[in-house]
């Protein structure tokens, strides 16, 4: 088998039919399988992968993880899968006939480990003024990007989930998913990509940005709206915090190893300089909403929702006793 496509899904029966649907539509040059990861959900999630399983092009298989959250139903199926290249996307997405090819193509051009490409909209409702038409910062909060046209290797910069392709040792050198730092339902933790990239590089995996291969994901309009992208921010500042607590990262750049943070003063274990910045944050929001510059206005405001759940987040580990999932007991053992 050459390559296994992986679908977390939870609840959204009506949005991976269509997803299936484009999925079916795929005509790659080598053998290829599905497989549907059922995360407990309550609707007809299977009754819709039995229908589509019976016209389908290729094996689709339907498995059912018990364990809440996207990384446990993605290491769920990554461990069943055969192919050669595991490839995992989402189950709001369409792609194009040669996306498979064009990731292994990706995989061999740069002689990599793992890829990532583009993944551009289609909008659900109108897109609100004060969100970009561009790849940037809150593109992230609807699961979009786009590095331009032009292939680059991934550091500071990294992939996302909804379209990534992986050699199928790279899980075997660097392990799986962390559910420690993945999204569950309920919660908009959402950092299990850039902690594997981040474990990839210490076991010297190379990644690459592959512009041609893209994914176009449904953008529903229930997460058009500042509310959304205000919680989306909060936990990402829950979820940053915990990869500092657990690894010593920067909670604003990860991938940056400039700082000794045991060097670093810190306020109720947030390193100081945080508090200056949130405040330059405050006075810029205050400033751009005065100038009416309703873009630069609400991303000052988000990074203030950032930095609040950076402050819940560390008292919480400073006063509590949380239980860590480590990353080297997630081995890929197939």
């Amino acid at each position: 088998m050459r390559f296994s496509v992986v679908i977390a899904t939870y609840n959204r029966a009506a949005d991976l039919r269509e997803t299936l649907a484009s999925l079916a539509g795929l005509r790659p040059t080598a053998d290829w399988e599905v497989i549907v990861v059922d995360n407990n959900s309550s609707d007809h999630t299977r009754d819709v992968v039995q229908e589509a399983a019976a016209v389908f092009p290729a094996p689709l298989r339907y498995l059912v993880e018990t364990e809440q959250g996207r990384s446990p139903a993605l290491n769920a199926g990554i461990r069943l899968a055969l192919g050669e290249i595991i490839v995992t996307t989402d189950d709001d997405v369409r792609v194009e006939p040669d996306w498979l090819d064009r990731a292994a193509a990706g995989l061999d051009a740069e002689a990599c480990d793992y890829v990532g490409g583009k993944v551009l909209p289609i909008w659900g409702a109108a897109r609100p003024a004060w969100l970009p038409n561009r790849s940037g910062k809150q593109w992230a909060v609807i699961a979009l990007l786009d590095y331009g046209p032009a292939p680059l290797q991934f550091g500071a910069r990294v992939p996302l989930g909804v379209n990534m392709a992986f050699r199928r040792e790279a899980f075997q050198r660097a392990g799986l998913f962390d559910p420690g730092t993945g999204r569950k339902a309920g919660t908009l933790l959402g950092q299990e990509i850039r902690e594997w990239c981040i474990r990839a590089r210490a076991a010297r995996l190379r990644g690459f940005y592959i512009p041609d291969m893209m994914v176009r994901h449904v953008i529903p309009a229930s997460r058009l709206n500042k509310q959304y992208f205000r919680r989306w921010f909060y936990w990402r500042g829950i979820s940053r915090a915990l990869l500092y607590d657990q690894f010593g990262l920067d909670m604003e750049k990860p991938e940056d190893r400039v700082l000794d943070f045991t060097t670093v003063p810190h306020i109720f274990g947030v390193p100081r300089y945080l508090f200056r910045k949130a405040l330059a944050q405050l006075v810029a929001c205050v400033g751009s909403t005065l100038k009416r510059d309703r873009v630069a206005a609400f991303e000052h405001e988000l990074w203030l929702w950032f930095f609040t759940g950076i402050i819940k987040q560390r008292w919480a580990d400073r006063h509590g006793n949380r239980t860590r999932l480590r990353p080297e007991t997630l081995h890929f053992t197939r």
